[in-house]
């Protein structure tokens, strides 16, 4: 059974690090494996996928390179492939009318559904409309997502919650005191860290503009925020002239992000929309107290008190005030921490791994049914 995974980019955003998941869990079983990506600048996780057997193919010579559909053509027509599971709106509408000139030769479509479609912009919501009903399944990492697909798309869609390995993960905390010596944070320091690239999503200026109420209000927590992106330059500037760059420090891209937020006390996020994240779930493998804005999977996933401190997006001094009290309150982030851990489990990979190499197989998917399905 030969798949294909097509994505935008193989850089170090969340739904990329699930194909790693994916591949590793993956690794030993009768599917043959095979990676397409579209931004060549975007390659970070191609040693990782390539040392778990997938093969990985660039699609373009440049990052607006209009040839990358005749070489999907190519790959898809040369590579008998059996299954194309697409990743990235705007790839998967080009991918599904690559796959239409197939003919007889044409594979089974599948998506996986990462972001709500009102997030993207109108061409990439008319393709969605126009192209996904050809798909075969379409999974949706949250209920959310699930809910945004419209028209006949929707008979065969479900929620599927992703997941990642937990024990591997939660194997990272052993790093805790080495990170901290590195990064040069003392043994006492408490820490909030944070993983996601820099994009209007992830709303840094909102941690940010948190990051400055805490020290007006002399509360001592460092922010260590791991991550790249068009927007890094713009929001390091923003930092400094918000006198915080002794106070948050920015990492750059890190391949041991998860190392990384073991060295941290609180898990944060500050974003304005999310599917489900992956670097939440890292957090809670970590277990790691979770103080995050209450939008898509976070919300849907967490309960607000018992499972995390959740605030409303584009706040900053919500958000402040929900890392002050963890930061201030020992009891607090310490059962956090011990339901943090109860929690990731509920989000291990080997449940939604088994429903998409059975989709891959060709068998029936529980839960799809004409209204929509459920996890």
């Amino acid at each position: 059974m030969r798949v294909l995974w097509l994505i935008k980019g193989l850089g170090p955003g969340g739904a990329e690090q699930l194909l790693v998941a994916a591949a590793r869990a993956l690794e030993s079983s009768e599917l043959e494996l095979e990676c397409a990506y579209v931004l060549p600048h975007k390659n970070h996780l191609v040693p990782a996928l390539e040392a778990l057997g997938v093969t990985c193919t660039c699609l373009s010579s440049s990052g607006r390179d209009p040839r990358w559909p005749l070489r999907l053509r190519s790959l898809l027509s040369k590579g008998r492939f059996d299954v194309v599971h697409s990743h990235s709106p705007a790839p998967a509408v080009i991918g599904r009318l690559v796959a239409l000139t197939l003919g007889r030769r044409r594979p089974r479509l599948m998506y996986t559904e990462h972001n709500s479609w009102p997030t993207y912009r109108w061409p990439t919501r008319l393709g969605n409309a126009l192209t996904s009903p050809l798909e075969s399944v379409i999974f949706a990492v949250t209920e959310e997502s699930l809910e945004s697909i419209k028209g006949p798309a929707r008979r065969r869609a479900l929620s599927l919650r992703h997941g990642i390995d937990t024990a591997a993960m939660a194997a990272h905390r052993s790093a805790r005191a080495e990170v901290r010596a590195e990064l040069g944070i003392g043994a006492e320091e408490l820490v909030a860290g944070t993983v996601g690239n820099f994009r209007a999503q992830k709303d840094y200026p909102n941690l940010l503009g948190a990051a400055r109420l805490l020290r007006e209000r002399g509360v001592r927590l460092r922010i260590v925020a791991v991550g790249q992106g068009p927007l890094e330059a713009e929001t390091r500037a923003l930092c400094t002239s918000m006198g915080l760059d002794d106070m948050v420090h920015f990492t750059g891209f890190r391949s041991d992000a998860v190392r990384v937020m073991a060295a941290c006390d609180i898990f944060t996020m500050a974003s304005q929309w999310e599917g489900l994240p992956v670097a939440l779930m890292e957090a809670l493998a970590l277990g790691l107290p979770v103080v995050a804005t209450a939008v898509g999977g976070i919300a849907q996933e967490l309960e607000p008190e018992r499972d995390a401190v959740l605030v409303e997006p584009r706040n900053s001094a919500a958000l402040a005030d929900g890392l002050q009290r963890v930061a201030e309150d020992s009891v607090l982030r310490a059962r956090l921490a011990a339901r943090a851990t109860e929690r990731a489990q509920d989000f291990d990979s080997n449940e939604s791994i088994r429903v998409i190499a059975a989709a891959y197989r060709g068998e029936p998917v529980l839960g799809l049914n004409p209204s929509g399905g459920t996890r």
